[in-house]
């Protein structure tokens, strides 16, 4: 059964990366103008907010990120540590550093208390169940209803606890559904895209027949829908549901997926999100072409704007397959491309925001302060919940706490769970977010000055 509205068709896509291109070479040339004067980030005042004991930590942390070859082979020093130092020993040396810095704790008393400081400085948690799938990792349907039931948890504690107001998290499609399955369907819309209702009926636990995949496939499909559709219904009207991206290779076929849901569960607001990264050439038509069939299938559309975190091994498996490379070449492009789609929905925000949000998930200065200078232009509330920013928990604090301190709305991502369960989570990010972390040198630099400044305060008295 085919579509009648296509999701989404490559001469389309053509069509609309064109037309990202001439838009992005436009914003390029403003870009300079539209900079706020007032969010500079300048300011270690920003740090007082931590203890002696956390400045430290978090300084000793960003010096050894610093070195590319410790974060390149963090997997491998970990493993070492984890076989020398045992199980125990090894999570002793994890917790009060790393496990510290980036995790919230593993027992819900112990997040709880991470949260509420969090709340306490004027942030918002956005909790992160650490569960993700691979090629070849796959281990049966089981496998996945536990890590449903993992989210489903999650979704609870989100709503539960009076953290924050307007409580969000986040989850990876291939926690429930195979990468597999997820590489082939890319294959298979991209030929024949399949109708959005299609998967809602199917969601709806109608036994529906999907042209190209097999009995086994099939049937696998229904039950991953089955187990979002659960997380999406346990979630709507209490959490907002942010479905990351992966790779290229399978991020259609999730796409779908998200896009179905939003169907079925944002026709009167914004619960489920879907994650658009513009280190990619394609970012921005993929967003014009979602923010056309929102309009045209009369859903919410809820954005995570990233620049993204495969970009090394996007650009190896392209080269292997003899591919043009998906990725920018250089990152002033892939600033011209988020910034351009950050445009385009502060824009369409200004017109509708009841049916559009967009949270600006970035570390970049540059962005956040763009960001804020357009919504100032075009009267976009600052804590109207349109628009939020996002950075990682454990990073990027100076940005994140002037940006509450300013009357933002900012979340903070929030892996938790124990050393064992994090572990994987904190390497893979460790090495996809390698640019990031050899790039705190100016975070590093406000936490010296104000560790200097205690220093100072203690050697006057």
């Amino acid at each position: 059964m085919l579509c009648s509205r296509k999701f989404p068709s490559l001469p389309r896509l053509l069509s609309l990366r064109l037309l990202g291109t001439a838009a992005s070479k436009t914003v390029a040339v403003k870009q300079p103008d539209i900079l706020s004067a007032t969010l500079t980030f300048e300011d270690p005042r920003a740090f007082r907010v931590k203890s002696l004991g956390e400045l430290l930590r978090a300084l000793g942390i960003f010096n050894l990120c610093s070195f590319p070859v410790l974060v390149n082979n963090s997997g491998k020093l970990m493993s070492l540590a984890r076989t020398l130092l045992g199980r125990r020993g090894f999570s002793l040396m994890l917790r009060p550093t790393v496990y510290a810095q980036f995790v919230a704790g593993e027992k819900e008393s112990e997040i709880s208390q991470s949260m509420e400081k969090m709340s306490s400085l004027g942030l918002r948690p956005m909790l992160a169940v650490p569960i993700e799938e691979y090629l070849g990792e796959s281990t049966g349907e089981k496998r996945y209803d536990d890590n449903m039931e993992a989210m489903l948890e999650c979704v609870r504690m989100s709503h539960s606890n009076a953290w924050s107001k307007d409580p969000m998290m986040q989850l990876k499609i291939t926690a429930l559904l195979s990468p597999e399955l997820c590489v082939k369907l890319t294959t298979l819309i991209a030929k024949q895209p399949y109708d959005l209702n299609l998967l809602v009926r199917a969601m709806d636990g109608e036994q529906i027949s999907f042209p190209g995949l097999d009995v086994s496939e099939v049937a696998h499909f229904l039950c991953g829908l089955q187990r979002l559709n659960q997380i999406a219904e346990a979630s709507v009207n209490k959490v907002r549901i942010l479905v990351d991206a992966e790779y290229t290779y399978m991020n259609p076929a999730m796409s779908l997926v998200t896009m179905a849901l939003m169907k079925k569960f944002n026709k009167d607001g914004t619960w489920i999100w879907n994650t658009y990264q513009c280190y990619l050439k394609e970012s921005r038509s993929l967003l014009l072409e979602a923010l056309s069939l929102s309009k045209a299938e009369g859903f919410c559309l809820g954005v995570k704007l990233v620049r993204g975190a495969y970009m090394d091994k996007e650009r190896k498996l392209a080269e292997n397959e003899g591919r043009l490379d998906p990725v920018h070449q250089c990152w002033e492009d892939t600033n011209v491309s988020y910034n351009s789609s950050l445009d385009v929905m502060l824009e369409d925000i200004s017109q509708e925001p009841e049916r559009y949000r967009i949270i600006v998930a970035t570390h970049n200065e540059e962005s956040v302060r763009r960001a804020a200078k357009r919504m100032e232009e075009l009267g976009i509330e600052k804590d109207g919940g349109s628009v939020c920013f996002g950075q990682l928990l454990g990073m990027c604090d100076h940005v994140s706490l002037t940006l509450a301190k300013e009357g933002y709305t900012v979340y903070k991502s929030v892996p938790y769970g124990s050393v064992d369960d994090t572990l994987p989570y904190l390497v893979r990010r460790a090495q996809e977010n390698r640019t990031v972390l050899q790039g705190i040198r100016k975070e590093r630099d406000l936490l010296r000055q104000e560790l200097y400044r205690r220093i100072r305060l203690r050697g006057g008295s």
